[in-house]
């Protein structure tokens, strides 16, 4: 797996990524941000060797090199998920390429269903904690030692520095960011109203079918992330409406402008 990262990463840098500073994973309905990024290079999934293929028909499947703020940017455009077929170090393979091609920061976004019933369809969740129930992780396995320690600690997944750096920016744009943990469900249906009554009890403000593997493989690497999620359902068990991927599209890209001006407002600030 080492040989592969480093291959890929070769890849990347050899057709023009010099230098990058932060990465960024847009989650589904949420790859609008490029749009403000003075892109330099786009490089489909398919070219980078050992990447897997984008299968979701709204994740279009590209990497993002440029600048943002005048600071540059890996920007993943589209994700890998577990109900694709992927096991979880396919998942977690592309943050394990721009941590090899240097980025020092990841900032992660994601659609999810609001638990919390406190929480509305349109809000931002700021990540900082989560919930696993994915059947693996993508350290399973034999460890690479040259990318992280056999035992990783999780007890500040999320970076406070970044979290503390949003929750100012957040305020100073006058941009309501809730709070929250995240859990990670399989997919791809969403969940029935017993399953959000179970996933509230046991902590949960959020649920998505992503994100947490990209967690685990950066805290292994070291590498300071957070996450925000864009909340698009309300999963109230007990007035649960049907919904549509359809619907929860077109409520991640109300949001994303305000998500859009937090991570553009954080990048500036970690040259």
């Amino acid at each position: 797996m080492e040989e592969k990262i480093l291959e890929a990463a070769s890849y990347v840098k050899n057709i023009g990524v010099a230098e990058c500073t932060v990465g960024i994973i847009l989650g589904t309905g949420l790859g609008n941000l490029v749009q403000s990024i003075s892109v330099e290079k786009e490089i489909p999934y398919s070219e980078i060797p050992h990447f897997p293929e984008a299968t979701v028909e709204f994740h279009s499947g590209k990497l993002i090199y440029g600048t943002l703020q005048g600071v540059k940017v890996l920007a993943m455009q589209g994700r890998f998920h577990f109900y694709e077929g992927y096991d979880f170090k396919q998942i977690a393979f592309p943050v394990c390429v721009m941590h090899a091609c240097g980025i020092k920061s990841l900032l992660i976004s994601n659609a999810a269903g609001a638990i919390n019933l406190n929480f509305k369809k349109g809000d931002l969740m700021l990540i900082t904690d989560h919930i696993n129930t994915f059947p693996g992780n993508p350290l399973i396995g034999p460890n690479m030692d040259e990318l992280g320690t056999r035992f990783p600690d999780m007890s500040q997944p999320y970076s406070n520095e970044l979290c503390n750096k949003l929750r100012l920016i957040a305020k100073n744009q006058q941009i309501s960011l809730k709070e929250g943990v995240y859990i990670a469900a399989q997919g791809p249906m969403l969940e029935t109203p017993a399953e959000y009554r179970y996933l509230r009890l046991v902590g949960g403000d959020a649920v998505g079918m992503s994100t947490i593997p990209e967690v685990i493989a950066a805290n292994h690497l070291g590498l300071p992330c957070c996450a925000v999620s864009v909340l698009t359902d309300e999963c109230d068990p007990d007035n649960l409406q049907p919904i549509n991927i359809e619907e929860i599209i077109a409520v991640a890209g109300k949001a994303e402008l305000k998500l859009t001006s937090l991570f553009t407002e954080l990048v500036s600030n970690l040259n």
